[in-house]
């Protein structure tokens, strides 16, 4: 596997994976109703393009991201210190928008700093940025 493909795609994984987290940290902070549909549903996206990364970097023989215990937790205690005063769907809302935003922000970056990458690893991460996109969106009717 070429280093900018491995590179991005660990990206993807990373990002994904924080985003499956942080919904569902959220996910027991929030009753059912519309605001936790649209947070599974975008769940289920980031898991969706999660595994496609995950098969790109096996049929090419590349390295696995790992995700971190670690890194998890500090994300999770980062959430529930952020929400501990605050658990209204509008504060949960815009904490979503602020981790897509990063999310997008880490997909660009690494497009930039890779792009000797294929296009299957780069139409991937431009399609995880676009879902971010529409996330931020879908999050603004919440706020």
């Amino acid at each position: 596997m070429k280093h900018d493909d491995a590179k991005i795609l660990q990206e993807v994984q990373r990002s994904t994976e924080v985003g499956m987290t942080t919904i569902d940290t959220l996910l027991d902070m929030v009753e059912h109703d519309d605001f936790s549909q649209q947070l599974s549903r975008q769940s289920l996206r980031y898991s969706q393009i999660h595994d496609r990364a995950l098969d790109q970097i096996l049929r090419n023989e590349g390295e696995v991201c790992r995700s971190s215990r670690i890194r998890e937790m500090l994300l999770k205690g980062s959430i529930h210190a952020g929400t501990a005063l605050n658990i209204s769907k509008g504060h949960l809302a815009e904490l979503m928008i602020q981790s897509s935003s990063r999310g997008i922000t880490n997909m660009w970056r690494a497009m930039q700093h890779n792009r000797l990458a294929t296009n299957e690893a780069v139409e991937l991460a431009q399609e995880l940025a676009d879902f971010e996109q529409e996330s931020i969106r879908q999050m603004r009717k919440y706020l």
